[in-house]
């Protein structure tokens, strides 16, 4: 008998879950050194960032407390162009990477790798950060530049498995380049040194981990939770309906696609082989302009949908995702694609289109899985905020803000969750303080509100848009966004209605209103304001099959009101709110009230 048959014997159920739980348990010790220690706001306070264990050979372990987009597909690419690169790996050395076409998503999301390497110099696992950096040193100040023809106009810096560490010395050289470039060098500092000490803590505890339990027990225990995973998954498909769907969405028009852009996404549930499989291939070459996806975030945003419409105790890593075939093609828009297309917004638009698509598709096929779409990214709400703070003697300030912003679309057991943000960000994301960005940068926030009567309705709801105006004080400010879903809105699954679209406005310094374009860098003089009214999460199911008394709980909470109860959900109430249950029959069989 081998070695490894031995051990796998040895292992029980108990003892996997504890192993698992431990190596959760140190991604989120990385994930709060993260978050504490880093400088920015996109950082500390939305917590724009990701953290994973991998085994040597690049699988996907443990990612808790991250960004799904981050993490589902992409740090095993990112490490395997470290050990590419680097054959020979190292206790001391670090590396940063951000390439868009060797595994990252966007330029703006800075990975740091750093290899686990036992007493006898032998690589055992890699530990990975990724953080969305304030700047990242783009021609334009904003860190999404969907109007960028080329990654040369795009601007940013990039790092191809670039060691920023040996024997736990900084490489200078690079620290010189990113302080010459980055408009914020010592607020990237900070994240910098931020993104290196939690990949130091995680090191540190797979070592203890490994030297406690002996690294060939540790890695019979990886290899049974990988398994475990899949046989999740594989349960999880093999009861599913057979089915396929060719699931078609339109992006907005944008200056650099006036007539938007239509995607196609093939979904194709094989139960008797307990197998999905997602065809992006059908769609255009990639585009002179700063929306395509990286070959990550292509991967990413297909298994995203799928993720979303099964059972959300599935595991999520390398073992559960052996069951889902993504198929693409290159040099396609979401696909992988081909230097020097720009890769900008890959992080967004693109991502929500292709995600949802997915995941509305799997509810076509049945009741009970899939979801209607997410409010789409990113409008003003969310935007790359950017100038010179007078209160600091004119120094630069950039950082992107996260408020306004709703999302969720309602899922088959489910209403939306109200801060769920973009599909990417799986909820993840938190929202701003308030009184802290005014704190940090010269500006003032004027209005944060949910809006009534905007919810994708249906028998699972999704959730209001919301309304945010914010504007600079005492100097001027230079405000990015690309907010998708102004002309094409969230659509609902299996009959709910679609989410309401995202709307923007400028407001002069007289207080009057003017319609903005959907993708901007807007300028704000002193007293003036930017107005963001985010999209409306889809609804799952027919509005007229919703509980009445979940209705009229609706209208108390302010979310729907009296009249679209009664039009759109079928549902009466009396004076007092209650539900009147003589009208609602009436109003349900096709009668008035």
């Amino acid at each position: 008998m081998s070695t490894q048959e031995t051990t796998r014997q040895k292992i029980d159920g108990v003892g996997l879950a504890v192993v698992a739980n431990r190596f959760e348990g140190i991604v989120r010790n990385m994930q709060n050194t993260l978050v504490r220690t880093g400088r920015s706001g996109v950082l500390n306070t939305a917590k724009d960032c990701s953290c994973c264990v991998l085994t040597a050979g690049h699988e996907l372990i443990a990612m808790a407390e991250s960004l799904p987009l981050h993490v589902m597909c992409g740090p095993d690419l990112v490490a395997a162009a470290v050990s590419d690169h680097h054959p020979v790996l190292r206790r001391g050395d670090a590396f940063l990477h951000n390439s868009p076409y060797e595994g990252n998503s966007h330029a703006a999301d800075y990975c740091m790798v750093v290899p686990v390497v036992d007493g006898d110099g032998v690589h055992r696992y890699s530990v990975f950060v990724k953080a969305h950096q304030a700047d990242c040193g783009n021609a334009q100040p904003t860190t999404y530049d969907s109007a960028a023809r080329d990654v040369y106009n795009e601007g940013a810096l990039i790092f191809s498995a670039t060691r920023v560490q040996q024997d736990y010395e900084h490489c200078d050289d690079v620290l010189r380049m990113c302080r010459a470039r980055i408009r914020v060098p010592e607020q990237w500092w900070g994240d910098h040194l931020a993104m290196l000490g939690a990949c130091r803590v995680g090191e540190q505890r797979l070592l203890e981990l490994g030297e406690e339990l002996g690294w060939d027990e540790l890695a019979g225990y990886v290899e049974q939770w990988l398994d475990y995973s899949e046989r999740r998954m594989e349960a999880e498909l093999r009861r599913l309906p057979a089915g396929r769907v060719d699931v078609v969405t339109h992006h907005d028009p944008t200056p650099e696609l006036p007539d938007g852009l239509q995607l196609n996404v093939g979904v194709d549930i094989r139960p008797q082989d307990g197998r999905v499989l997602v065809d992006l291939r059908e769609n255009p070459d990639c585009l002179p302009c700063g929306l395509n996806l990286t070959e990550a975030t292509s991967r990413s945003s297909a298994l995203l949908g799928v993720f979303n419409s099964v059972d959300h105790t599935v595991p999520q890593n390398a073992g559960s995702t052996r069951r889902i075939e993504v198929v693409l093609r290159e040099n396609c828009c979401v696909g992988i694609p081909r230097h020097p297309a720009s890769c900008s917004v890959s992080t967004t638009n693109f991502v929500d289109r292709v995600a949802n698509a997915v995941q509305r598709g799997m509810g076509d096929i049945a009741d009970g899985i899939g979801m209607a779409e997410y409010g789409l990214s990113f409008p003003p709400s969310v935007a790359v905020i950017s100038g010179h703070d007078p209160r600091a003697g004119g120094s630069p300030f950039i950082n992107q803000i996260i408020l306004g912003w709703t999302g969720g679309p309602g899922g088959p057991h489910a209403d939306g969750w109200l801060t769920a943000g973009g599909v990417g960000d799986g909820g993840a994301l938190r929202h701003d303080s308030i009184e802290l960005d005014e704190l940090h940068f010269p500006m003032l926030f004027h209005e944060q509100r949910l809006l009534a009567d905007t919810e994708g309705a249906g028998r699972r709801r999704g959730v209001p848009a919301a309304r945010l105006e914010y504007g600079p004080i005492d100097t001027t400010m230079q405000v990015a966004y690309g907010s998708d879903g102004s002309v094409h809105g969230p659509q609902g699954a299996r009959g709910g209605g679609p989410g309401r679209c995202a709307r923007q406005f400028k407001r002069n310094a007289a207080g009057e209103a003017e319609a903005v374009d959907s993708f901007a860098l807007v300028e704000l003089a002193p007293g003036e304001t930017m107005v963001s009214e985010c999209c409306g999460g889809g609804g799952y199911g027919a509005a007229a099959e919703r509980e009445p008394e979940l209705v009229a709980a609706d209208v108390r909470e302010g979310l729907v009101t009296r009249e679209r109860a009664a039009e759109v959900y079928r549902v009466a109430l009396d004076d007092e709110g209650s539900v009147d249950v003589a009208g609602t029959e009436r109003l349900r069989a096709g009668g008035a009230t």
